[in-house]
């Protein structure tokens, strides 16, 4: 199984600069509301409904959530007052994505990771993907 983490700070409030400068990091993107936005593999053109601030990290393989949730939060500041106010005025999450490689697998998240997002008041947010299976009659391979 193969993980993938990142950040997302979402308002349509959002001043990217600003979310910077508090959390003393470079985002991975940024959208302000009402930003032109042009898909990069597509080339559609669409419209920000809203604002955020995204801090990704590289996928990994075996997964590593906890790892993972610890490298973000590892790279912010820690300041809990900094975490509240944002908290009152964003909706913030850690999106994680786990990429199964059979149909029946688990994994567990640690004390330490799920205390780091309690106390800055983030939310976990799974997303888990069933591995690719053959249509009925087909074979995989």
């Amino acid at each position: 199984m193969s993980s993938a983490a990142g950040l997302r700070i979402i308002g349509d409030d959002v001043v990217p600069e600003e979310i910077t400068r508090v959390l003393r990091c470079e985002p991975t993107s940024t959208t302000v509301k009402g930003q032109v936005i042009r898909g990069k593999k597509t080339g559609q053109v669409r419209i920000a409904r809203t604002g955020s601030w995204h801090l990704n990290v590289p996928d990994r393989m075996p997964d590593d959530l906890d790892g993972q949730i610890m490298e973000i939060l590892g790279k912010l500041n820690p300041d809990p007052d900094i975490w509240a106010s944002l908290a009152s005025r964003f909706r913030m999450d850690i999106f994680c994505g786990l990429f199964m490689a059979k149909s029946s697998e688990g994994f567990d998240l640690s004390p330490e990771a799920l205390l780091a997002l309690g106390t800055r008041q983030i939310k976990l947010a799974l997303c888990l993907y069933d591995p690719i299976k053959p249509a009925e009659g087909e074979t995989a391979g």
